[in-house]
């Protein structure tokens, strides 16, 4: 029995797979039903309304329905979907044991003719047959027709009450459970017993099968079990260009390059007559062809076949097999095979006459090996493995690591994947550790491509894991495979009928992954172009690994390629999703990014569509506009906005506007001073009639001067605040299939951001009334014929095999300083000490304040 699932619960009366979906109901003595998913091992749903033991459940074939009956003489039928029952079959006076759908009649069963209470009665899934359980201890074979059931034959062995009994779905065996706490396995044909499997302390209430998969379910006292009877696996080994298998008790070859398909020779069958005694492992010498057959028969043997030449294509040649007993057995050599002998833990190595040739002790306790090189062996352990080299006797390698159930070395022996149930270990030849995967769903298969990359299958899907540890997902399969090999994007496999299938695979995003692991951009840039890579996990993967430049490329919503583009430091996108959202917060952050580049155009443009007028002004100042520095300080004007008005003045250096501002706003003694010092003597002498005896005191022995702005270093285009350097991937690429830098010189040439910028004229608007419209003035200047970024001029990583820097590439990269206090905050902080000193007579202190921050 291979247990794949085991829950603990209350006692489980009750069970039935769902045919499609990897469900399965266990109804409990509580009175409870429960929705299990068996793979993820996840309690789905519950349902609670009968009262009492709930005995029988059933799920319905095609439809999300399922039907229950318990002690409470109900009959239930359920919409799973929908959460709730659906009606309630009423008419029993007894305790209701067993429900069922029939698989085309819309019937539920009642069966009679046994000594004692009938417990379970089940349908064949495609004989006109039905099996039956009862308290007699007998399990009963009956045959059927559209009228009526009549006995055919009687099987018996159990000890108490026959509990529940039913047909395999895809043997001709009959499985029974019973309160004698046993599992029983019948032969249909034969009417036999198989096998047994017993329980100390549980007895056994219901069994399932699987419609369509060799799954089966067993309810008992303290939960149930999920488990099969045999191995579905197929035991194969791969040598070159062959792969050589055992299907229905035959040694059978296949070449990958032909497809051709060959039987060799037969494979002794095991002399019990018990379940599970087929063949595991398969382990090739291709010098000798020989081949060694690992099974469970007698706790653990081998035999060795060496197949003769003029076999190829008969496939009836019966030979005698050398034997032996040994939990494993693989070739170490061309003519040498090694055998765990667990008792002793030894290796006992053999020729190919069967006779030792060389013993050796184990440095751990060891419970299967594996090949690992001519002369070497990776010992396993519950948790870790060993790599030992038999001929000197010492260890190689030592990695600890959850129980190892295969092992899969790359093509060079270089690398090795250690596959446990629900994880994958990637480590190299001497076992140091490189990567784990962890998986919610069982590991079943694995192999190397020619790329390096694992390719590995769980019971519902291919995927591949990369070098660094990254994986995802290829392809889904509807019924499990066991990898064998593969070739470019054709990976062959072999499925639990022991059938070969070839499945095509799209190997571009793990490809396309591996370029940029490995710094391959030429091959990341031909990929672009010539694929459709994208979604969501694509987005995100290259975001996480720092190629959000790349990512752009993918991505269709305006808003994640604008967060994009900033993160890549592309203004030119960044541009043109802003326009396109046309939103404050995204033209305030364009307007941020813009000005860590340096980019003055872009700069204006997204100030003047916030309207942020505070910033702008200070933008005209450092690019030298005064012109528009002018407009600023009217719109400020009209606005009511004075201190901005007063800020526009000082970076002006208009003496007067500043005088008026001070006037108006009821600042006369600073007026005064601002008119004496800079020698405005008619406004002056209007002032000191208004002050009176109020008029302050200017302090002596001092030559003033006109404080100004010092003019800008660069009075147009961009300011180089921050030189970004272009990835490789933005000179390569853009929407329309042209370089990037083709485009960006077009834009800088025709300086086109948007529509026209015009600050309108103020001189005749009303306070209040202000309007901002785009001006073809506002937009950048053209740019210089370092602007624009061409392939070239790319900065790359060392490493990166890329055409060299330009000559006349700025190469220094300059940081932007960390941000200060606002430029308002410090002219509030300004004015307001400056009015206190004036107030208080200390006008030289008011006057430096004032100008003091261009000196």
């Amino acid at each position: 029995m291979l247990t794949k699932f085991e829950t603990k619960s209350n006692r489980v009366k009750g069970l039935s797979f769902h045919s499609k979906r990897p469900w399965i109901l266990a109804s409990l003595h509580s009175g409870v039903i429960q929705l299990w998913d068996y793979r993820m091992g996840t309690l789905i749903d519950r349902f609670d309304e009968h009262d009492g033991p709930v005995r029988g459940v059933h799920f319905h074939k095609s439809q999300p329905l399922f039907v229950s009956g318990g002690d409470d003489y109900k009959i239930k039928v359920w919409n799973y979907k929908l959460h709730r029952c659906l009606f309630t079959l009423l008419g029993h006076l007894d305790y209701i044991r067993t429900v069922q759908f029939h698989h085309e009649y819309p019937w539920i069963y009642v069966l009679e003719g046994h000594d004692r209470g009938v417990n379970w009665a089940s349908f064949h899934p495609s004989l006109p047959l039905i099996v039956s359980g009862a308290d007699d201890r007998q399990v009963k074979i009956w045959r059927m027709n559209d009228t009526k059931a009549w006995e055919v034959d009687t099987l018996r062995g159990h000890m108490n009450n026959v509990s529940c009994v039913l047909f395999h779905a895809r043997q001709d065996i009959i499985v029974s459970n019973s309160e004698d706490k046993s599992i029983r396995v019948w032969d249909a044909t034969k009417r036999t017993g198989l096998q047994t499997f017993r329980r100390e302390h549980d007895r056994f209430w219901i069994l399932a099968a699987h419609p369509e998969m060799n799954l089966l379910a067993a309810g008992h006292d303290s939960g149930m079990i999920v488990f099969k009877l045999e191995r579905e696996r197929p035991a194969f080994s791969v040598s070159g260009d062959a792969l050589f298998y055992v299907k229905d008790r035959f040694l059978r070859t296949f070449e990958y390059s032909t497809q051709k398909d060959t039987q060799l020779i037969p494979i002794r069958r095991p002399g019990s007559s018990g379940l599970n005694q087929g063949p595991r492992t398969l382990s090739y010498s291709p010098t000798e062809n020989a081949i060694l057959v690992c099974s469970d028969t007698d706790g653990g043997s081998y035999e060795l076949y060496v197949i003769p030449k003029d076999s190829y294509g008969r496939g009836d040649i019966v030979q005698e097999a050398k034997r032996g007993i040994g939990s494993s057995a693989v070739f170490v050599a061309r003519n040498r095979f090694a055998v765990l002998e667990k008792t002793s833990n030894q290796i006992l190595v053999r020729n190919l006459k069967n006779e030792i040739v060389k013993k050796s002790s184990l440095p751990i306790g060891t419970d299967a090996i594996f090949y690992a090189g001519t002369g070497n062996l990776l010992c396993r352990s519950d948790d870790r493995v060993v790599n030992f080299d038999l001929q000197q006797r010492i260890v190689l390698g030592d990695l600890q690591t959850s129980f190892v159930r295969y092992v899969v070395w790359s093509p060079d022996m270089e690398s090795v994947a250690l596959l446990s149930k629900h994880s994958i270990v990637i480590a190299d030849k001497k076992l140091v550790h490189r990567c784990t995967l962890h998986e919610t769903i069982r590991v079943k298969s694995g192999a190397w491509d020619g790329n390096g990359v694992f390719i590995y299958t769980t019971l519902t899907h291919i995927k591949y894991c990369l070098p660094n540890g990254d994986s995802g997902i290829i392809k889904t399969l509807d019924v499990p495979v066991y990898i064998t090999k593969i070739y470019g994007s054709t990976i062959f496999c072999l499925d639990r009928d022991g059938k070969n299938r070839p499945i095509i695979i799209d190997s571009t995003e793990y490809i396309f992954k591996l370029s940029l692991i490995r710094k391959r951009y030429d091959q990341v840039m031909s990929m672009i172009k010539n694929s459709e890579l994208c979604g969501q996990a694509m987005i995100a993967y290259l975001q996480q690994k720092g190629f959000p430049q790349v990512a752009l490329y993918f991505v269709k919503d305006e808003r994640t390629r604008f967060n994009l583009a900033l993160e890549s430091g592309n203004i030119e996108k960044a541009l043109e999703s802003a326009k396109k959202i046309d939103e404050k917060d995204h033209w305030y952050r364009l307007g941020v990014e813009a000005l860590r580049q340096g980019n003055a155009g872009i700069v204006e443009y997204a100030y003047q569509k916030t309207k942020n007028f505070e910033r702008l002004s200070f933008h005209y100042l450092i690019t030298g506009n005064l012109d528009k520095l002018s407009k600023m300080m009217k719109i400020a004007e009209v606005k009511n906005d004075v201190m901005g008005q007063f800020h526009d003045a000082l970076y002006l250096g208009d003496v007067r506007e500043r005088v008026k501002i001070l006037e108006n706003a009821g600042h006369l003694p600073l007026a005064y001073i601002t008119a004496s010092v800079h020698g405005l003597h008619d406004i002056a002498e209007r002032l000191a009639k208004e002050l009176g005896d109020n008029v302050p005191s200017l302090p002596g022995g001092k030559q003033a001067s006109l404080l100004v702005p010092p003019s800008p270093v660069l009075c147009a285009g961009d300011w180089p605040l921050l030189m970004v350097s272009k990835g490789i991937f933005e000179g390569g690429l853009d929407d329309t299939g042209r370089g990037v830098d083709e485009d960006y010189e077009e834009e800088a040439a025709d300086a086109d951001w948007g529509e026209a910028l015009d600050i309108v004229e103020v001189a005749n608007l009303q306070n209040g009334d202000v309007s901002l419209v785009l001006d073809d003035e506002a937009v950048h200047e053209e740019n210089d014929e370092e602007g624009g970024w061409d392939l070239e001029d790319l900065d790359l990583p060392p490493d990166a095999e890329t055409p060299k820097t330009a000559p006349n590439a700025r190469s220094s990269i300059f940081v932007t300083p960390t941000p200060g206090m606002p430029v308002s905050q410090i002219w509030v902080q300004k004015s307001s000490l400056a009015a206190e000193h004036a107030a208080a007579g200390d006008f030289d202190t008011a006057m430096r304040l004032l100008a003091g921050s261009w000196e």
